[in-house]
Order: C-alpha cells, then structure tokens, then sequence
C-alpha cells in the first residue's frame, strides 16, 4: 500500500490524463524555477495581471506573490488563457497594508527584494548580477509604481534602460522585458536553478488534477473508496 494520500491519489488520477498531457507536464516541469519570484504590489487592471501571469508561466517561473492593499487582484480569462491553473499564486490580502508580510515572507524563503523602478541612478537590467542568490522581482501599481514603502524595504533597484520621451513601459511589458533577460541569462549559467524533487512531486499532483474533470466529485469518490 502506498504510504500517503497523496501517493495514492497520483496513482488513482494517472490513468484519467493521456500520455501526450503527461508527457507535456515533464517536460514543463524540468524547466519549471523558483530562483526567480514575482511579487505584484496593488495592480487593478485585470488586463495586466492577467498578462504577467501568462508571462510568468511562458518564462517557467513557478511561483508569484500577489499584494492586495487597496485594489483586488482579478484576471480577464481571455488574456490570461489558464496560466494561472498552471501556477502557485500566493495572496496577501489580510490587513490594510500586505506589503511588508510579503516581503517578509519573501525573505524568509531567502529571497532578495529587488524592485523595479525608472530611475536612472539604479542598476541596469543587463547588469543584474543572478549569481548572488535568489531574486523576487517586485512590480507596483500601473500609475504609480511601487509604493513607497515597498522602495523602502527593497534590498536591490533595478531599472530597464529606455531612450524615449515615455518614462517607464507598462507593467506587463516591463515584466515581460525583465523576465525574459533573467531567464535567458539564469539557463545559460551554472546556477542551479531548477526545482526540487518534493517541489517536483507536489506540483505534478497539483497538475495532474488540473487536468482532470470534474476532480471534485473524482477525489471524493477516491477518498470515500480507499478510506481517507
């Protein structure tokens, strides 16, 4: 008998998935990271989070952190196409302001804070050094940016350099930009950047649920079945 529920709901669901979404769900995995974070400071335009979501999924980057202080976060389904089915959003949403229990959770999961700003006197993007340690990636609010008390608490400030009149790109360019560069620059290194094996293991449970319908009323029959 397997030793866990978990176990045993894996066995029980992989017959339900064909092989062609199984063998897609490896292969996503083997390039999945959580070198790379993304936390989201108050956006309200579902248009925009719904692309950064879509964004972190195309990118690999397994885990986003979502902060709601005055704007809820909400997705427009016909941007976003499912990539957050695919992802570990984290919310912050408890108290008026979420952002320092967000970065402190970041922290202690031993990330350093880096936000993104347009300020000529901070680090470029192409010169944003991934070998010192593991990186969240900190986009604020469309209008405004990052709140000041988010700046303040940042340990790194990055910038994307720009020449034009415009002062900063929109926050799904900006993310699309930075997530590229990083991912480009962290597969090419020799960072080991890759998931863990119990990382790996939840996940694909997570996944292959994802991929089965009606799994509500499936894993209560499963449960119901073999005792749990």
């Amino acid at each position: 008998m397997l030793d866990t529920y978990e176990e045993a709901l894996m066995d029980f669901l992989l017959p339900m998935v064909n092989e062609n979404r199984l063998a897609l769900i490896e292969q996503v995995l083997s390039n999945r990271t959580r070198y790379v974070t993304v936390m989201l400071e108050d956006i309200y335009q579902p248009q925009n989070a719904s692309a950064v979501l879509r964004t972190c999924d195309c990118f690999g980057i397994q885990d986003v952190h979502v902060v709601e202080n005055r704007n809820s976060f909400n997705l427009n389904p016909e941007v976003e196409l499912g990539a957050a089915q695919w992802l570990s959003v984290n919310k912050y949403s408890n108290k008026t302001n979420n952002t320092p229990a967000a970065i402190g959770r970041l922290r202690e999961m031993g990330y350093r804070i880096v936000a993104t700003t347009p300020h000529n006197e901070h680090l470029k993007l192409e010169n944003f050094d991934l070998s010192k340690g593991k990186a969240a990636i900190m986009l604020g609010t469309e209008m405004q940016g990052l709140s000041e008390n988010a700046m303040d608490m940042a340990d790194e400030y990055l910038k994307i350099p720009m020449v034009g009149f415009t002062e900063s790109f929109n926050i799904s360019v900006s993310a699309a930009i930075i997530l590229h560069h990083l991912n480009f620059n962290l597969r090419k290194s020799d960072i080991d950047w890759r998931l863990e094996d119990t990382e790996i293991k939840n996940i694909r449970l997570q996944w292959i649920r994802n991929s089965v319908k009606n799994i509500n009323i499936i894993e209560k029959e499963f449960k119901k079945k073999f005792g749990f």
